[in-house]
């Protein structure tokens, strides 16, 4: 049990597993961390609290089903992944956050309702762009810059996305959900069509949709990105260690759970914040009074000895883990703000390894991205060692280079 009390206007912080599980299940534990990323965050999704959620949550949850993402999995991410990684693979070397963020911000512009008319590479480069301000707003509170500068840039950048992707995209789907001789299978798949068709139930306007689809580019392809590159620095440093095992990682499973691992000791976001909207009573007994900010530190409790074992803090891709207990930890949140994209990135755990996973396993878009690495013989640049982001407080690279031995 956490040792830290609240008073009246004290900051609670929640730092073990069963804490977070309890405290992402209070209804009035609001959310809190993006307040200060209202410019792209304001109203999106991860924002809504009460009925606003819960209806924006059911609508948008029809998008992001296992069939959906299945279908997915096979017919649309190989594709994106071939076309984003062929260039640095005749190359010899890439840039990991680059790649990243180049093969992650298709799908995700796809899933959100940006539509890329000419799919080039330029026009992709410049929904990255976008999608690298939007995500520096989204985390304004951990930016060492000023937060005013930081803003200013993100609204300019908005309004330049609006120009340029979002209004021809918005335009085109409120013409096909006037078109009454289409039917539901003839219009895009996406959060944006599924926003402007449920306009009214939603009661949310244009610039509502413009910061949900600006929110889902910047979430989906920075998680995305940042995670495959955390993926694959530790898989090199574990076959490195393990030179022996190194064939293991043949095995798409395997690299599944690499993965998975490494979600847990690479959470996107290392804490989340709730602010008590009434007062609150832990299932430990303690009282939260209203008004009570809730910070719960979601690396330490991925991180717990008595959950993930006394060696915790290292990368293990043969954990156990007790039962009930994703792989993952707390690292896409619990509760009604539980990331709605879990699936797309990391697949499903399968039931049994091997044969047993079963024809609805989805292995997840980054172990794919991975995969498709380690295939070409991906290994460190010696003479371009990994780089840290110098303007976050989170733990991101800044440039990661690598070399293929099987370009």
């Amino acid at each position: 049990m956490s040792t830290e009390y609240a008073t009246e206007t004290s900051e609670l912080t929640l730092s073990t597993f069963s804490e977070l599980w309890d405290g992402f299940r209070q209804r009035d534990l609001r959310q809190r961390l993006y307040d200060a990323g209202g410019v792209v965050m304001r109203d999106a999704l991860l924002d809504l609290h009460g009925d606003d959620h819960k209806v924006r949550r059911r609508v948008e949850n029809r998008l992001f089903r296992r069939g959906t993402f299945k279908w997915w999995e096979s017919e649309l991410v190989p594709q994106i992944i071939e076309e984003a990684f062929a260039p640095s693979l005749r190359q010899g070397w890439a840039d990991l956050v680059q790649l990243g963020y180049r093969t992650t911000m298709n799908l995700t512009a796809r899933v959100a309702g940006a539509d890329r008319p000419t799919g080039s590479v330029a026009e992709t480069d410049a929904l990255q762009e976008f999608a690298v301000k939007f995500s520096e707003g989204a985390t304004l509170v951990h930016s060492t810059r000023d937060p005013a500068e930081v803003r200013a840039e993100v609204q300019e950048a908005l309004g330049r996305f609006d120009a340029m992707f979002f209004a021809p995209s918005y335009d085109r789907r409120v013409k096909l959900a006037a078109d009454e001789s289409l039917t539901e299978e003839d219009l895009p798949k996406d959060v944006l069509m599924a926003m402007i068709r449920k306009v009214d139930e939603l009661g949310a306007d244009r610039e509502v949709m413009l910061r949900e689809v600006a929110f889902y580019l910047q979430a989906g392809s920075h998680s995305t990105s940042d995670a495959f590159t955390h993926a694959v620095d530790e898989i090199l440093r574990w076959a490195q260690r393990n030179p022996d095992l190194a064939p293991r990682l043949e095995d798409d499973l395997f690299v599944q759970r690499c993965v998975h691992e490494v979600f847990r000791l690479h959470p996107a976001s290392p804490v989340a914040e709730r602010r008590a909207l009434a007062d609150v009573v832990l299932r430990d007994g303690r009282h939260v009074p209203e008004g009570t900010v809730v910070v719960m530190n979601i690396k330490a409790a991925n991180r717990e000895p008595q959950v993930f074992g006394p060696d915790a803090e290292e990368f293990n891709p043969d954990r156990t883990v007790p039962a009930g207990t994703p792989p993952w930890g707390h690292t896409f949140g619990g509760g009604m703000h539980a990331c709605i994209g879990m699936e797309l990135d990391g697949g499903t755990v399968p039931k049994s390894d091997g044969a047993g996973a079963g024809a609805e396993h989805v292995l997840g878009t980054v172990p794919l991205m991975v995969r498709k690495l380690l295939q070409h013989g991906v290994r460190l640049d010696p003479d371009r060692p990994p780089t840290k982001d110098e303007h976050s407080s989170r733990d991101h690279f800044g440039t990661y280079h690598v070399l293929f031995d099987r370009p």
